[in-house]
């Protein structure tokens, strides 16, 4: 009887391995992907939250989507952010400053309250300095040496486009580091963060610019 339920049970490991095994070549040779989230869907703020401190000012005066772009005129100081968190992502967006330069950033891992600003960590869009990073509302990293500064320069020098043309900003986040890629260009690095999940989300600071293909890729 002894000898039968061992026998048996090697049999069942064998299929169990077998099977296991199948699935996973299976997979492999699908080659499967995350899929592919859009954050913006081209046609309004759906998945979006448009914050202004001021609550006297209507959050529709200041963003808009046309023609699937969406457009920010800057002012007052504000952002629109997901309505979810997320954490482990590629983030992928397009911006362009359609007149002169100014400052804006996206802000990574932002946590609650809404306000000006919020605590995340920010990766820099003014004007040639874009992948610059900003710790705000007391985050941190291990590249944030100058405790007197909340800038962490880029690590090269502006690969950004003329006024007027469109740049890809391309931002891996993965547990405690975030990279910054800049049209392609591996621009910024930080590691050991003190934040790794949070709200996504896009800044009005001062001047018009505009924003669009604004996909997330979970990373596994």
């Amino acid at each position: 009887m002894r000898y039968r339920v061992t026998v048996v049970a090697m049999l069942v490991c064998v299929v169990c391995w077998t099977t296991f095994a199948e699935s996973g070549t299976k997979a492999e040779a699908s080659g499967e992907k995350p899929k592919v989230i859009e954050l913006f869907n081209g046609k309004d703020f759906t998945g979006w939250k448009l914050f202004i401190p001021d609550e006297n000012v209507d959050p529709a005066t200041v963003w808009e989507v046309r023609d699937g772009v969406v457009h920010c005129n800057g002012k007052p100081a504000g952002y629109m952010r997901t309505t979810k968190e997320y954490e482990n992502y590629r983030l992928k967006l397009e911006w362009r400053w359609p007149a002169r330069g100014g400052n804006s950033g996206v802000l990574l891992h932002i946590h609650e309250p809404d306000k000006v600003w919020p605590k995340s960590i920010e990766g820099q869009l003014a004007s040639g300095h874009a992948a610059d990073f900003w710790v705000i509302d007391g985050t941190d990293f291990k590249e944030h040496t100058n405790k007197d500064d909340r800038r962490v320069p880029k690590r090269k020098k502006s690969n950004e486009k003329p006024l007027g043309e469109w740049n890809q900003y391309e931002i891996f986040c993965k547990d405690n580091v975030i990279r910054l890629h800049i049209n392609g260009l591996l621009q910024n690095v930080a590691t050991d963060t003190t934040v790794n999940k949070g709200y996504i989300g896009l800044q009005s600071e001062g001047a018009p610019i505009q924003f669009r293909n604004i996909t997330l890729e979970p990373l596994n």
